[in-house]
């Protein structure tokens, strides 16, 4: 991999990232056009989750008083437990959640690492992922009542969020996109239901993130050692951008705009793979 190549892929990371369109689809899909079948699954697979911890810094830096807060209330919470305030309790709540939530998709990201690199990586599967799940965006985005706020998620609602979150373990479905569909489906604000999936993710990305460099990093050449921190940086640029946009735009924006994306690049990845100029 080249450092033009690191720095395509690095801007299509941190432009899909946070959109519910599924960042490692894009990803895939883009290393393949841009010819780098010499790259592994794993090797992709390891770049991918590597380069995602740009994205996830721009997540620390744009959410850092919010993540202060919350860390301090759940620390808080383990020392002074029922003298904490009704504000400093439901930041603690929110914290355990999130700690709570994170744990299914790290628990199958672990046992299912061998069929993700592999077997999941197909891009006959990615393209029926974006197909289906973006349908189940747009049903969401229809049928939600969106009146919730992020203070009201419940045990349960956290819990769910969590098993959605899970699903984004196959590329396609989107790890923003399932959890934003389950907040939809639960009654949650666009905003809502997208600030939290963010913060849920914050766990598992750079849990994720570390363990797959940590143990790929020996295999990589210097050039491509290089290549990944230049997409790394480059995605942070570009997601940090994007978090601000998207954030903005659900104030009065729908999801309909990333469905039909999501179809509309599923539907030409299976006319490519289709007419033999894909390899799945």
């Amino acid at each position: 991999m080249n450092f033009f190549d690191a720095i395509i892929l690095g801007i299509i990371q941190g432009l899909t990232e946070f959109l519910p369109i599924s960042s490692s689809a894009h990803v895939q899909i883009a290393s393949q056009l841009l010819g780098l079948d010499q790259m592994s699954r794993p090797q992709l697979t390891a770049f991918i989750a590597t380069i995602q911890l740009g994205t996830e810094a721009a997540v620390l830096i744009y959410f850092f008083k919010d993540i202060v807060r919350i860390v301090r209330a759940w620390f808080g919470s383990l020392f002074s437990g029922s003298k904490q305030n009704d504000a400093a309790k439901a930041d603690a709540k929110l914290g355990w959640l999130i700690i709570v939530g994170s744990l299914p998709v790290i628990a199958i990201g672990l046992i299912f690492k061998n069929q993700i690199e592999n077997q999941l990586r197909n891009l006959w599967i990615v393209a029926f992922t974006l197909i289906v799940f973006g349908v189940v965006l747009a049903v969401a985005d229809k049928i939600g009542k969106r009146t919730k706020t992020i203070k009201e998620i419940s045990t349960r609602d956290g819990l769910l969020f969590g098993l959605a979150q899970a699903l984004a373990v196959i590329p396609g479905v989107s790890r923003s996109g399932g959890t934003i569909s389950m907040g939809l489906f639960l009654g949650y604000s666009r905003q809502a239901a997208a600030r939290y999936s963010f913060l849920l993710a914050i766990p598992a990305v750079v849990a994720s993130g570390t363990f797959e460099f940590a143990t790929t990093y020996q295999q990589l050449a210097p050039s491509d050692l290089a290549a990944t921190a230049i997409a790394t940086v480059v995605s942070f640029g570009i997601g940090f951008s994007v978090i601000v946009a998207l954030l903005r735009y659900l104030n009065r924006g729908s999801f309909m705009p990333f469905v039909i994306w999501r179809i509309a690049v599923g539907l030409a990845l299976l006319a490519l793979l289709s007419a033999g100029a894909l390899v799945a």
